[in-house]
């Protein structure tokens, strides 16, 4: 069982003045999929509160979904934040997402979506839109239990 934890980076949902859809849509998601959702939080497009926030998850998630603040406007730093705390990062799937999405909507190529590894977690970063973070998240998922199993040493080998 993949254990999740969610994260939506939104100063407006953070201080309740927007409902965050784009959270419980990824809940659904991760349900469906036969996930455990362990936790979601809401926090501010602050970078230092994103990869707090981030690394105390990853204490108990073995994937952590973030929505919101991968864009290019000057408040979206959760692919920063995640730089900061992360010790890989990993390009297929920012690149396989923006791709996908590319097909249908040509501004998905301002996308700063990523994947990186914090902890022994994956830490996925997708878009604020509930559609499109789970578009996005459906575009990657085939791959995401062999990464959870590898980021915790189940390689298949003997």
């Amino acid at each position: 069982m993949i254990t999740v934890g969610i994260i939506t980076v939104s100063d407006r949902a953070s201080r309740g003045q927007y409902e965050d859809k784009s959270g419980p849509a990824l809940r659904q998601f991760a349900e469906q999929q036969g996930w455990s959702v362990a936790g979601t939080k809401i926090v501010p497009d602050e970078e230092a509160l994103i990869g707090d926030t981030t690394v105390e998850l990853a204490t108990t998630c073995a994937l952590i979904l973030l929505t919101g603040g991968t864009g290019i406007a000057e408040r979206d730093v959760t692919p920063e934040a995640i730089r900061a705390v992360a010790t890989k990062e990993l390009p297929g799937f920012g690149e396989v997402m923006r791709a996908e999405s590319f097909k249908r909507f040509p501004n998905a190529i301002l996308s700063r979506s990523l994947a990186a590894v914090v902890g022994q977690s994956l830490v996925i970063c997708l878009p604020g839109s509930p559609k499109a973070a789970v578009e996005c998240l459906s575009y990657v998922a085939g791959a995401i239990p062999h990464a959870v199993e590898l980021l915790h040493g189940q390689t298949g080998h003997a």
